[in-house]
């Protein structure tokens, strides 16, 4: 009998998804899933919700550069001992109403602007975090995209090798009626069969593991059924370095991030300068401050006015913690540039990994393809010289187990090379 080859999977693996499939099924593509992962995954809500905190600190920063406004209604009961003031000395009678209008603002925010810009760099920070986040939601997405596809072919490889086992079984069979061979190669080819089922098994275990793995990331119900769309052999080329390099610099976020937080503790050191500075405000008052709750007093006159105030507060001493907190904010500042120029260093060796990582899987995918026709042709052979008595039995079963690894390990080094392609693009930012 003729044996199967590695160009009977195409359809067998078709024939297998058709059947495993229920009609309707869920078909995601590698974009499709990781869109469902950033609208489910809990790691993006939580940077989602730090940047929309950041957002109300950057609001209430500018809010309190502007005038505020507020409303005051007071009663005031001092005992009466007889004169016109009471008896607390601070009152200018036993009753006394206040309903004011209140307008206060402080003047030299309106000139210095370094906490408004400060919490406009968090907020860019955070926002950056949220694409960190993203991307390490990515990574495993991909990890776990790839395992199901990797998963899908070895089961296809399975139920190819459990085939090929089933026949030469059949052989052995046929041959040990004719009295051709011995009943120990039936019983060889026998065990050969029930380890391709032991590995069909395996295989489907994998397989339902993988998917669980990644339906937790990607639905809120992790048992709702689903397929992939299978790319492993798209034959997509690595860009070259130069590339790589140039999209990453405009576009990754752990830069982003760490050059958003430079910005920061560039501005908290001229808001800790802001402490040897004078403060200005100005209030104004308008409505009753009065022994009666009227407009006019009984002897006519008007109760209703108003009243200014400027406030002008001098720092004179504090004992140094001014310029303490100046020291701080600048030593912030330095640990924040080192960790930007770390952070710099550390991209240009991810990418340099990646991309080599890139092509080491693409160019390994070759000599596995190599070897696995290399493989299949040895088996087609030793079927044909068992068949015609010059090969024993053990030839044929070392065969089939060479083949099938063979087939396996071009399937890894495919998910291999999807992969690092994969972790490549979500370096540029282009995933």
């Amino acid at each position: 009998m003729r044996s199967l080859s590695r160009a009977s999977l195409p359809i067998l693996f078709a024939t297998l998804a058709l059947a495993q499939t229920p009609t309707g099924l869920l078909t995601l593509d590698l974009l499709q899933t990781l869109a469902r992962a950033r609208q489910y995954a809990g790691q993006i809500q939580t940077a989602n919700l730090t940047l929309a905190q950041a957002t109300q600190d950057r609001v209430q920063a500018r809010a309190a550069t502007l005038p505020q406004f507020s409303a005051l209604s007071q009663y005031i009961h001092t005992q009466a001992n007889g004169t016109g003031s009471g008896v607390f000395v601070s009152n200018d009678g036993p009753h006394v109403f206040n309903d004011q209008g209140l307008v206060h603002q402080d003047v030299m925010p309106l000139f210095l602007k370094a906490e408004q810009q400060r919490a406009a760099a968090a907020e860019s920070v955070a926002r950056a975090k949220v694409d960190v986040a993203t991307r390490g939601l990515t990574a495993v997405v991909i990890q776990d995209f790839y395992a199901i596809a990797d998963a899908n072919h070895k089961l296809a490889n399975a139920t190819l090798s459990l085939t090929e086992a089933r026949q030469f079984l059949d052989i052995t069979q046929k041959q040990e009626s004719g009295g051709e061979v011995a009943h120990a190669d039936v019983v060889k080819a026998d065990l050969q069969v029930r380890q391709r089922q032991v590995d069909l098994n395996e295989a489907q275990t994998v397989l339902a593991k993988a998917k669980i793995a990644l339906a937790v990331l990607i639905f809120p119900d992790f048992q709702t059924d689903y397929s992939i769309k299978d790319d492993l052999d798209q034959a997509d080329l690595v860009p070259p370095l130069v590339e790589v390099r140039s999209q990453a610099a405009a576009t990754n976020p752990d830069v982003k991030a760490a050059s958003a937080a430079v910005d920061v503790t560039g501005f908290e050191v001229n808001v800790a300068h802001y402490g040897y500075l004078p403060t200005v405000s100005l209030d104004f008052q308008y409505g009753i401050n009065a022994n009666q709750f009227a407009i006019h007093n009984p002897d006519g006159q008007l109760l209703l006015g108003n009243a200014a105030m400027i406030t002008v507060n001098v720092p004179i001493w504090n004992w140094g913690a001014t310029k303490s907190k100046v020291t701080q904010a600048q030593l912030r500042q330095d640990q924040a540039k080192l960790d930007l120029s770390l952070t710099q260093r550390q991209l240009q060796a991810a990418l340099a990994s990646a991309h080599a990582e890139a092509e080491g899987a693409l160019g390994q995918v070759g000599y596995l393809r190599d070897g696995e026709s290399l493989a299949a042709q040895n088996l087609r052979l030793t079927l044909l010289r068992y068949q015609a008595g010059e090969a024993t039995a053990f030839e044929v079963t070392d065969a089939q187990s060479t083949v099938k690894q063979a087939r396996d390990a071009v399937d890894d080094g495919l998910a291999r090379y999807r992969v690092a392609l994969a972790n490549l693009r979500t370096l540029m930012g282009t995933l």
